[in-house]
């Protein structure tokens, strides 16, 4: 592909994803808020708690590097307040950790006593969304009455006096947002599949 083939189809996959509203990155998350990444005054099972991850999303650790630090460790590791081991470790005052895999992360501070006194974190980062999805519709569902007896015009009317009744569940809900989100999603991709085919 020649340079100035790469680069229009570049600039071509910019605009299609700036027209489609397509976002690249996810939320930030500073850690501790205006507090920061410290020992004092942060509660960070609460201020976990408060949030949703999502891949994509990114932590941002702000602390005094000369008296703390991040590192990144094992779920057993955290229990224990052990940073032998670091998965990964960061020194700078301000981290930015981008969540890449879904799944819990752990993280304490280094320096001793520090993770005992408090200075960890852990969360649980949930796949990457595309936005609110509906939920799904139940099916039919068993009458408990049916289960002991049938009706006695399910025995007058039915050649099967066994047959079981049914009530059915919630209509099914209008399509939300997320559905027509997804609909125009697929739209745009219809001029990228045409324009690789006659490229």
């Amino acid at each position: 592909m020649s340079l100035i083939k790469r680069n229009v189809f570049f600039i071509s996959l910019l605009i299609f994803l700036a027209l489609c509203g397509v976002s690249i990155g996810g939320t930030v998350h500073q850690v501790g808020d205006s507090n920061g990444w410290t020992i004092m005054s942060v509660n960070y099972e609460r201020w976990a708690s408060s949030r949703t991850f999502h891949v994509g999303d990114s932590l941002v650790f702000k602390y005094n590097k000369d008296f703390h630090d991040v590192t990144e460790v094992t779920h057993n590791d955290f229990k224990l307040c052990e940073p032998s081991k670091p998965l990964t470790r960061y020194e700078t005052g301000s981290d930015t950790v981008i969540l890449t895999k879904p799944g819990l992360q752990h993280f304490i501070c280094g320096f001793p006593s520090h993770c005992d006194m408090g200075q960890k974190l852990q969360i649980h980062v949930l796949p990457a969304s595309l936005g609110p999805v509906a939920a799904p519709v139940p099916g039919p569902i068993r009458s408990p009455s049916s289960l002991m007896s049938p009706s006695p015009s399910l025995l007058a009317d039915s050649p099967v006096n066994n047959a079981p009744q049914y009530q059915m569940g919630p209509s099914p809900a209008p399509l939300s947002v997320a559905s027509y989100s997804n609909v125009w999603i697929g739209l745009c991709f219809l001029p990228l599949l045409s324009f690789f085919i006659l490229v």
